[in-house]
Parts: structure tokens; C-alpha cells; sequence
């Protein structure tokens, strides 16, 4: 048997990659309750917004009324992504504590996503970076199509791995290794990540895994073999990239914690307070979530299309 971490430490990134895409405009208060609720599930790294162009993304264009909400609202800590040095002046006087910078192992996501090359999106997220640490930040940095790219396809894995000690280099604390469009399949997960951990410490890596393809949990235990303890999750299964075709939800955070759970690995997390988020939401939303653990629970009190009666079905905890 593996030798597993014993703890793991999950960010929920629900509230900014998972609500972004949405066609339906979420409120501002639904989304402070949201973050909130998630917060006393014992989520304690909450990605709560984005200081992105309004234009760009419509949906969080109130990132400044979202955390002027959760001031003083303390146990967990948010961040936001910050594209460029206007947003990061946004997230400092919005009070904002951690902030997140992301290119890509793709040059033609990078160009969609961004408007930028990958050599001119680091020289960028330089001055950011160095701004906010100077402002007593912390920082975080994504890697975006990390496996394939709905544009490039499979992606090198030597270009993830300059790239992610390039952004070590900038001064992140660490480095998200994402697979956008849920393509990555567990070897890929082998060969890539452990490519970069022989010379990035293991200690600045997290996995974000998108469930296009279903693979996401199994992606999840090739990190897990590989000693990673820190993954990205959305509540319900939230997500999808406005900018990647064919990218579809995120890890469900409830589905992540279940299992992890099963496995006795600790994350301080309750997957029922996730589920009662997430079902939150969702009524906002005015549509189902895509989680097993969300699916479930809702079966439970369905009515049976043979009998009429109420189906029971066992839940995470």
C-alpha cells in the first residue's frame, strides 16, 4: 500500500472558478452566505473572487461588495485572483489578504485567456507579485491547461515544470497545477506532477482538477501516491472556464472529503455543511448540481418513480 499524507488541505475555489461561468446572475448577498456557509463547514482557504474586468467576467464584477461582506467574518481565509496590477489594487483596498496570479502551459490558452504569451504573462505577474508581497500578501499561482489544452493538446511536461519554478521564483507560496478542461488521466498526473516535484518542493504544490471525463478523484490518489496534500475542490461541483471549451466542473468539494474520509486522511472538513451550501446555491441557481454527494442526498427525500415512497441512501459525513 501508498504511503498517503495524513492530512489534507483543500481550497475551495466554488465561490470565483466555480460560479464564473454561470448564465444566471448570482447576488452579492447569496454569494457572502454561500462563502459563509462554506466557511463553517470548515473550509478554511476559500477562493472568494476575482478582480478581473467586469466586462470579462460579468459574474464577479462585485468582488468589492463581496469582501466588504466578509469582513470581520473570521476562521477561514479568502483570496482572490488578480489578473494585472489595477486588479491588485482593487483586491488591497477591497482589504483582500492572499491573491492568485495564472498563465498557462498553453501559448493559445494563454492568448484566449489572457491576451498575453506565456514569457509576457510572467513579466506581469512579476510586478504583481512583487507589489503584493510588499503590501504583506500572500500569493498563489495557477498554471492552467497543465495536462492538455482543448486548443495544443497534451502538453509537455517539462513547460509545467520551468513554469512552476518560474512562478516559485516570482515569490508564490505556491503553485497550482491545474487541469482546465478535466482531460488528465492518472498517469498523467505521475509523469507530470512528479516531473515538477524533482525541483519544486512538494511542500509549494497543489492539484486542481477539473471532472470532465469523471477521472478527477482518481487524479486526486495519483497525487496522493505522489505525497501532495493540498487539492482544490468546488462545492456541488460548481465550474467551468469561460475561455476552455468543453471544461465542465470542478472536483465536487463534498465528493473530495467523502472519500478522503474512507481513507482516513484528515481535512477538518464536513461534507454534509458542504452538501447544505452547495444546495443553497443551487436554488439560486435554479438548477441541479452535478456532485455525487449533492445527487445523493437529494434522491434521498425524492420520491420513488416505482413505489411513490421516499428512497434512503447512506450520506458522507
Amino acid at each position: 500500500m501508498p504511503k498517503f499524507p495524513p492530512d489534507v488541505r483543500i481550497v475551495e475555489v466554488g465561490p470565483r472558478d466555480g460560479l464564473q461561468n454561470e448564465a444566471v446572475a448570482v447576488p452579492t448577498q447569496a454569494k457572502i452566505v454561500f462563502i459563509k456557509a462554506l466557511s463553517q463547514a470548515g473550509l478554511k482557504h476559500i477562493e472568494a473572487g476575482s478582480f478581473v474586468h467586469p466586462k470579462l467576467v460579468p459574474q464577479l464584477a462585485d468582488a468589492e461588495a463581496v469582501f466588504e461582506g466578509l469582513a470581520g467574518h473570521l476562521g477561514s481565509t479568502y483570496s482572490a485572483l488578480t489578473p494585472n496590477e489595477r486588479g491588485l489594487d482593487r483586491a488591497i483596498a477591497a482589504g483582500v489578504r492572499r491573491i492568485a496570479v495564472f498563465t498557462a502551459a498553453s501559448e493559445a490558452f494563454t492568448q484566449k485567456n489572457i491576451g498575453m504569451t506565456v514569457a509576457e504573462s510572467l513579466a506581469a505577474f512579476r510586478n504583481v507579485v512583487a507589489k503584493a508581497l510588499e503590501a504583506k500578501m500572500t500569493a498563489r499561482g495557477y498554471i492552467s491547461t497543465a495536462f492538455v489544452c482543448p486548443f495544443e493538446g497534451k502538453m509537455d511536461r517539462s513547460k509545467v515544470r520551468d513554469l512552476a519554478l518560474q512562478l516559485v521564483d516570482l515569490g508564490v507560496d505556491e503553485v497550482a497545477i491545474s487541469d482546465t478542461i478535466g482531460a488528465a488521466v492518472p498517469t498523467d498526473v505521475l509523469h507530470t506532477v512528479g516531473h515538477v516535484l524533482s525541483i519544486v518542493p512538494r511542500e509549494k504544490i497543489a492539484l486542481h482538477f477539473h471532472d470532465t471525463y469523471g477521472t478527477a478523484l482518481a487524479n486526486v490518489l495519483a497525487g496522493l501516491e505522489l505525497g501532495v496534500n493540498t487539492f482544490d475542490s468546488s462545492a456541488g461541483g460548481l465550474g467551468g472556464c469561460p475561455f476552455a471549451p468543453g471544461a465542465s466542473g470542478n472536483l465536487a468539494t463534498e465528493d473530495l472529503v467523502y472519500m478522503l474520509d474512507g481513507m482516513e486522511i484528515r481535512t477538518g472538513v464536513n461534507a454534509q455543511g458542504v452538501i447544505n451550501a452547495a444546495s443553497a446555491i443551487a436554488v439560486v441557481l435554479g438548477r441541479p448540481l452535478t456532485s455525487a454527494g449533492w445527487r445523493r442526498t437529494h434522491a434521498a427525500s425524492a420520491p420513488s418513480a416505482a413505489s411513490g415512497k421516499t428512497r434512503k441512501s447512506r450520506q458522507p459525513t
